[in-house]
């Protein structure tokens, strides 16, 4: 029972933090000042994309936890894999745009990193 309640708090707090993503995309884009409109729509692409994986990763882990045993052994490589990639995504992020002076960027990685905890023990409990 509590390791459910990690998956699933886990789960609404990484799809909550791909929607708060996904939001903001125009100011963001906006924010780069004067680019050129293929450079507009890359940015723009690339960060719904980053926004659209982590609520993806919130509604799978979701899913398997309340449609599966969460002893079940494909519920564990599902967690664990959700968990391996917010941890690769929390590094790509710590190490780029966690260096500018956005206060957003710079929690995401914690916030990642805390959610793939989450995984991690609701894997293990």
């Amino acid at each position: 029972m509590v390791n459910e309640i990690l998956l699933y708090i886990g789960s609404a707090v990484i799809f909550v933090w791909g929607i708060a993503h996904i939001i903001p995309t125009k100011s963001v884009v906006n924010g780069f000042g004067a680019i050129s409109t293929d450079n507009k729509r890359i940015i723009t692409m690339e960060w719904i994309a980053e926004g659209l994986a982590l609520c993806f990763i919130g509604v799978l882990v979701f899913l398997v936890t309340i449609l599966t045993e969460s002893h079940d052994q494909t519920a564990f490589i599902v967690y664990r894999a959700s968990a391996v990639m917010l941890v690769i995504m929390a590094g790509l992020t710590l190490f780029t745009g966690a260096r500018t002076s956005i206060i957003p960027i710079k929690i995401c990685p914690v916030v990642k990193t805390m959610v793939a905890i989450l995984f991690l023990l609701g894997s293990l409990l």
